[in-house]
């Protein structure tokens, strides 16, 4: 059901915790579906340099936001909201189609990440093209 990658990243996790400063700080997630995530960004000069999850899900849930926390690390903020959860996906070997919604929470944690910093920057907020909650399989 799941593959290796996504096995060896829910039982070791890279990223996990907070940052007490953090830039920005992204939650979406759902209590009813079961999946929460928060991500937090540390960015200097328009670049992500630190970047930690806490997650409360299952397996794929932990995975997602750890790779997605790999991927996005020393990218630029335009560069990281290019990544997709097909992106998120992909970099964990695929995943169960009941499954594809925490790629979708992790992509959108990112995005709600960089809001959050560009408010309090006192920029114009990134415009969503998703919603923020619980995808159903």
């Amino acid at each position: 059901m799941y593959t290796e990658k996504l096995m060896q990243l829910f039982m070791n996790p890279k990223n996990v915790g907070r940052i007490e400063d953090a830039d920005g700080i992204g939650e979406v997630g759902n209590p009813i579906c079961g999946d929460v995530m928060k991500i937090y960004l540390k960015i200097e000069d328009d670049r992500i340099v630190d970047v930690k999850f806490e997650t409360f899900g299952c397996a794929a849930a932990i995975a997602t936001s750890s790779m997605v926390t790999e991927l996005v690390k020393g990218k630029t903020i335009e560069e990281a909201l290019k990544v997709s959860n097909k992106d998120v996906a992909e970099a964990l070997g695929g995943l169960p189609p009941q499954k594809v919604h925490c790629s979708l929470l992790a992509e959108e944690g990112i995005k709600a990440a960089v809001d959050d910093y560009l408010a309090k920057k006192g920029k114009t907020k990134r415009e969503a093209s998703e919603t923020r909650q619980c995808a159903k399989a």
